[in-house]
């Protein structure tokens, strides 16, 4: 087992998942209620970017709290989905498996 070689791939591999966290900076999700009265956009590393509220939603506070609890909920589901298969995608491909090293990378 070349040794050096593996540590080599692991660096490599550290590299291209950090790459890969600062691209889903770039990478938007964007997500709505049901009636489009509420629109959030967020980062697939889960950073909100943007929420638009329509003004019937501001005469109801418990309405508006209701919706921005199911569609952030929503929009956070998404993006945690996109950020792990993109981060599975660069790990899968890029780390030899070492015996007993499989749940370092769960």
């Amino acid at each position: 087992m070349d040794l050096m070689g593996m540590m080599g791939k692991l660096k490599e591999t550290q590299q291209k998942i950090e790459d890969t966290k600062k691209r889903l900076d770039d990478v938007l999700i964007d997500e709505q209620s049901n009636d489009g009265k509420l629109k959030v956009t967020l980062t697939a590393n889960r950073k909100i970017k943007s929420i638009t509220i329509d003004d019937a939603l501001l005469e109801d506070k418990e309405q508006l709290e209701d919706y921005l609890i199911v569609v952030l909920n929503k929009a956070i589901e998404k993006a945690s989905n996109v950020n792990q298969a993109e981060l599975d995608a660069v790990t899968k491909v890029d780390i030899p498996m070492i015996p007993g090293m499989e749940d370092l990378f769960k």
